[in-house]
């Protein structure tokens, strides 16, 4: 009876050594559990999302208007308008606390100031 409870003793602690290997390799691999109003489930996190912008995998290249407007707002215009888009260059007139300034984009994705 003695070498049964130790064998059995044994393989209880090895399923628990085995068990605490699996938990470690689980959090190893960034999952998640998320408790809501449907219960707990696991959630593997996007990294591409992390990585790039949204905007820029819809759009395969290029700067809208809208961007560029936005881009004009960030560097300091006011009453941001686009006035002149080429192929290569869109052109936002707009005021400043100087007066009414332009500010020129590439028409690339991002809209790098030119």
């Amino acid at each position: 009876m003695l070498k049964f409870i130790s064998t059995a003793g044994l393989a209880l602690a090895i399923s628990a050594g085995a068990l605490t290997g699996a938990v470690t390799t689980a959090q190893a691999q960034d999952v998640q559990l998320r408790i809501g109003p449907d219960g707990i489930r696991p959630v593997v996190p996007d990294r591409d999302r992390d990585r790039y912008d949204r905007r820029d995998d819809r759009r395969a290249g290029g700067c809208s208007e809208r961007d560029a407007r936005r881009a004009a707002r960030e560097s300091g215009l006011r009453d941001a308008e686009v006035t002149r888009v080429t192929r290569r260059s869109i052109t936002v007139e707009g005021m400043t606390r100087r007066g009414p300034d332009r500010i020129t984009f590439a028409n690339e994705r991002g809209c790098p100031e030119i």
